[in-house]
């Protein structure tokens, strides 16, 4: 109850530097929030109290929000979905859920997120981007005499036999992501082989990309493979985390957003989508507590998030492993040679 109380506080005092509508929307707006709750609640009401439109949220994570709006297809009951990771954004391109929009905010974007929109055929568009990498409980690792973790080939250490947490690729975003990775980084034979190694370390599979660093903060376990803008969070809670990124190279998501075709409430889907793009509404994010990197370039920075020029990132392929095909195939082979696996 407190947290809600001090959140509602901080929205207020956000909003504050968003006058409201002097001509009032009209309407409402339906929108499915991929990103975490604070965030969610921070951006519906900093935009309803901007544009005088009433913003209905619903909470999903990436993965069932794809499945929403193919079980929606026939009448949509959504016009908007913001955030998560840009895979099943571009999924729902490929099926023709989403409407083809060219926003004239584009220019303003990193070139990144123009390229989300681009491929998509302008059916998405990234909001944010965040590099996969490692996190670690820095207690456990004095207790246990065990270094930090810095390469990819760390992980297969014998002694982090049941010492490491990763999300499930089938139902996590960030799990997906890790393999799309490794697979470009190594080559894929070479990196369902390592996966196989790794598996002898991982103790659980979990079905959030954000269990496994929670867990790591919380003492359950050693070392998580997440998304690094993930600890910042956890340590402002008084949690021994710390994060590195892979030496050998790393991929990163590109967070998406997209207007839902048949939405209902398209003029407001589209006012939404435009002041979503804007730097003030982009930090929101920072106000939430959630460090990814601002698509728009002239978003201010906050010193919690990650610094991409210290970061050796792959040149990954975003077109080709957000296609339903690739993701579905890389996945089912996960499931057949690494995940069957006993531990």
């Amino acid at each position: 109850m407190k947290k809600r109380n001090a959140l509602a506080s901080l929205a207020l005092a956000l909003t504050a530097c968003f006058p409201a509508a002097h001509a009032q929307g009209t309407g409402q707006l339906n929108v499915v929030c991929s990103v975490q709750d604070e965030w969610c609640s921070l951006m519906s009401t900093a935009f309803a109290r901007s544009a005088g439109i009433k913003v209905n949220v619903l909470k999903r994570g990436s993965g069932e929000a794809l499945a929403q709006l193919l079980t929606e297809r026939s009448n949509p009951k959504t016009d908007l979905w913001f955030g998560g990771t840009g895979d099943p954004h571009l999924q729902a391109a490929e099926q023709d859920l989403t409407l083809s929009y060219k926003s004239p905010s584009l220019p303003q974007l990193h070139p990144w997120a123009q390229a989300q929109a681009e491929q998509s055929q302008w059916r998405t568009v990234g909001v944010y981007s965040g590099p996969l990498g490692f996190a670690f409980n820095t207690e456990l690792l004095a207790k246990k005499k065990l270094p930090a973790p810095k390469c990819w080939k760390d992980l297969l250490s014998p002694a982090l036999r049941g010492e490491i947490q990763v999300a499930n690729p089938a139902s996590s975003g960030t799990a997906y992501t890790m393999i799309a990775t490794l697979v470009q980084l190594m080559g894929e034979d070479q990196a369902f082989a390592y996966m196989k190694g790794l598996h002898k370390n991982v103790s659980q599979y979990s079905r959030s990309g954000t269990g496994p660093i929670k867990a790591a903060s919380r003492g359950e376990t050693t070392v998580s493979i997440s998304f690094v803008h993930d600890a910042p969070s956890e340590q402002m809670q008084g949690f021994p985390i710390e994060t590195s990124t892979p030496c050998e190279g790393t991929g990163a998501e590109i967070g998406s957003m997209s207007i839902v075709k048949g939405a209902r409430n398209l003029e407001n889907a589209k006012k939404f989508y435009e002041w979503a793009l804007t730097p003030a509404a982009q930090q929101l994010a920072a106000a939430a507590h959630q460090y990814q990197l601002p698509a728009n370039k002239s978003a201010g920075l906050d010193s919690h998030i990650p610094d991409f020029r210290k970061i050796r990132l792959i040149d990954y392929d975003y077109a080709k492993y957000g296609r339903s095909a690739e993701r579905k195939r890389l996945i089912e082979r996960w499931e057949r040679e690494v995940n069957s696996l006993p531990h």
